[in-house]
């Protein structure tokens, strides 16, 4: 990969700092920033910035594969990568029952930034890190000597390029929330954060696997833990891709009161939480709260040129 092609790409990073100003954590003495990480790039948003470049990089103009369910974020965000550098990419989507002819938006965007689409079954997808299993999922879909993204695109290599969002956050706020999917940023951010400070990790899936995967993500990007991170698991409104009435009117709220579009899927689940915690006194007056906004709503990001 050449440097000159990244360059190109002009990040906006540090990503700014926005204080909002919302009664319901002023009443409590505490101050509200959101860390736009939406506004690095307009179409590797976010931490998926973060996350992808340095696996791309490593990629090195080999073919990328990668992983995601049909309304993957880390999908489109893989395909836009490949159609601005100009790299192949190949991604292998949970549920053969979809297949070319039921593409969902997300799914046709991935297609028109030129990324091949392989489907396979869930039983074989949730094998796919056995080696024999990824062997044989990479020669079906003529992807042989690909370089090999892992879902969500959490990674040693994604670890260590988050750790940036924490060391961004030095000294700006007592507590850095993030939704999570597969705790790569999660990993990251509290490894790069200052002493005194935590990160919050909100899961939007459930199961109660992921602190178990954040430690073993930091183990294997640092040799160990590092920083001072918890989970609360109560706010996936029943898994990912799934919202409900009440989330998608909190969303609407939140919008509405501050001017800033909710993406669904992870930020209105990590907004919503850090509410039901300042109303449960679980941030003391006086603190400074950081929420990571870590995508855009899809309908809010850019069609592929």
């Amino acid at each position: 990969m050449k440097r000159l092609a990244l360059t190109g790409l002009q990040p906006r990073l540090p990503s700014p700092v926005h204080e909002v100003v919302d009664s319901r954590f002023g009443r409590g003495g505490v101050r509200l920033v959101l860390k736009r990480d939406d506004l690095i790039h307009p179409e590797l948003v976010g931490n998926k910035w973060r996350k992808l470049v340095p696996n791309l990089v490593a990629a090195s103009g080999r073919t990328v594969v990668t992983f995601g369910g049909a309304y993957s974020n880390h999908l489109r965000a893989t395909a836009a990568a490949g159609r601005l550098l100009g790299l192949s990419t190949v991604g292998v989507v949970r549920g053969q029952e979809l297949g070319e002819r039921r593409l969902n938006p997300s799914l046709e965007r991935c297609v028109a930034d030129g990324m091949r689409l392989h489907f396979i079954d869930r039983a074989t997808y949730r094998r796919k890190a056995e080696p024999e299993t990824l062997a044989a999922v990479l020669r079906a879909a003529g992807a042989e000597g690909a370089y090999v993204v892992p879902e969500g695109g959490s990674n040693a290599l994604a670890v260590r390029g988050c750790r940036a969002l924490g060391e961004e956050l030095r000294g700006q706020a007592d507590v850095v929330a993030v939704a999570c999917g597969t705790g790569g940023t999660l990993a990251g951010l509290a490894a790069g954060l200052g002493p005194g400070q935590r990160a919050l990790g909100v899961p939007v899936l459930k199961g109660g696997f992921l602190g178990d995967e954040v430690r073993g993500l930091q183990a294997e990007a640092f040799g160990g833990p590092r920083g001072d991170w918890w989970l609360d698991e109560r706010f996936h409104f029943g898994g990912y891709a799934r919202t409900t009435g009440e989330l998608e009117a909190f969303a609407d709220d939140f919008e509405e009161r501050h001017g800033v579009a909710v993406e669904r899927l992870y930020v209105a689940k990590l907004l919503y939480g850090l509410v039901v915690l300042m109303e449960e006194g679980a941030f003391a007056p006086g603190a400074t709260v950081a929420a990571v906004v870590t995508g855009a709503p899809f309908e809010a990001q850019p069609a592929s040129r």
